[in-house]
């Protein structure tokens, strides 16, 4: 970790009329270099993956391998997965002079992160939900450090516009949506519930879910009235999306072979970027080929 004194005010950002672009905590994804790669093309903040709190407070060796930033690496949202306050406020604290803000994951739907009380499970406790939000407010000293939430859908909105009250009462800087239920894969995003929720609060509101280009920022943002839009998958294929780029451009792919060699990204990292960037730019063939040094790799 290397300190940056220079710490954003991110609730700055949150212009009137501007819509917020955003690169989501991804797992293995969303780490230093491609965080540097995004911010070169019009992303407007970053969010580190999700970490585990507990695990990244039992070692230091933990914390040196899940959390990488650098000078450059600013406005920074790191991300935690927690199921108790303590825990969550205490890996805030150690975080807080390297980040901007403090997410809590309150949406990652997989079976072992639910099993462990973590992720979408915790949109079912509103309260907890609010006390962690609380004890983090109270115990981080900076007041322009930003405390948000990321949430799934309920079936029952009412449900989801209680929860989110309830954090907004709590201190809540804002609240980003993926606009799903937990349930829910590859269905359409609900944009009207995405507008239910922005309506129902007086804080920022980011809509997560399907932005594949930079219509879709548009549209999404015209059809939620939401402060800005995260993306994921549309990132990963296409790095300098938020810039207008339809496909990867050449000099983005350049600058991600630029970028990973100065960080000394893994190769399996560095490649699984590349093969997601040159997916829609390259034929069967050419993609048969090219993912084929990574299965030779993974053999020996």
């Amino acid at each position: 970790m290397n300190a940056n004194t220079e710490s954003t005010q991110i609730m700055d950002l949150f212009e009137k009329g501007k819509v917020l672009k955003i690169c989501a905590p991804m797992v293995r994804y969303s780490k230093l270099a491609f965080r540097s790669l995004v911010r070169k093309y019009d992303c407007d903040l970053c969010f580190t993956p999700m970490v585990v709190a507990a695990d990244f407070m039992r070692s230091v060796k933990a914390r040196d391998s899940e959390f990488t930033t650098s000078q450059g690496d600013r406005p920074l949202i790191m991300q935690f997965a927690a199921s108790d306050a303590q825990t969550l406020a205490d890996a805030t604290c150690v975080v807080s002079p390297f980040t901007d803000g403090v997410d809590l994951n309150c949406g990652c739907p997989q079976r072992w992160a639910m099993a462990e009380g973590y992720g979408a499970c915790l949109i079912n406790k509103p309260e907890l939900v609010r006390d962690m939000v609380r004890l983090v407010r109270n115990q981080v000293d900076n007041p322009s450090y930003s405390v948000s939430i990321k949430i799934r859908i309920h079936k029952d909105l009412r449900r989801t516009v209680d929860l989110c009250q309830k954090a907004e009462a709590a201190g809540v800087s804002w609240v980003t949506v993926h606009g799903r239920t937990a349930e829910e894969r590859h269905q359409p995003v609900h944009y009207d519930a995405i507008r239910t929720i922005k309506d129902s609060l007086s804080i920022p509101v980011i809509a997560n879910g399907d932005i594949k280009n930079l219509r879709d920022v548009e549209s999404t943002h015209q059809l939620t009235g939401v402060d800005g839009v995260m993306a994921a998958r549309g990132l990963l294929a296409n790095p300098a999306m938020f810039a207008g780029y339809e496909d990867t451009p050449l000099e983005c792919i350049w600058d991600w072979v630029d970028i990973a060699l100065a960080h000394g990204t893994p190769f399996t990292c560095f490649h699984h970027h590349l093969i997601y960037m040159m997916e829609r730019i390259s034929s069967q063939p050419e993609r048969k080929v090219f993912q084929r040094p990574i299965q030779h790799l993974c053999c020996h």
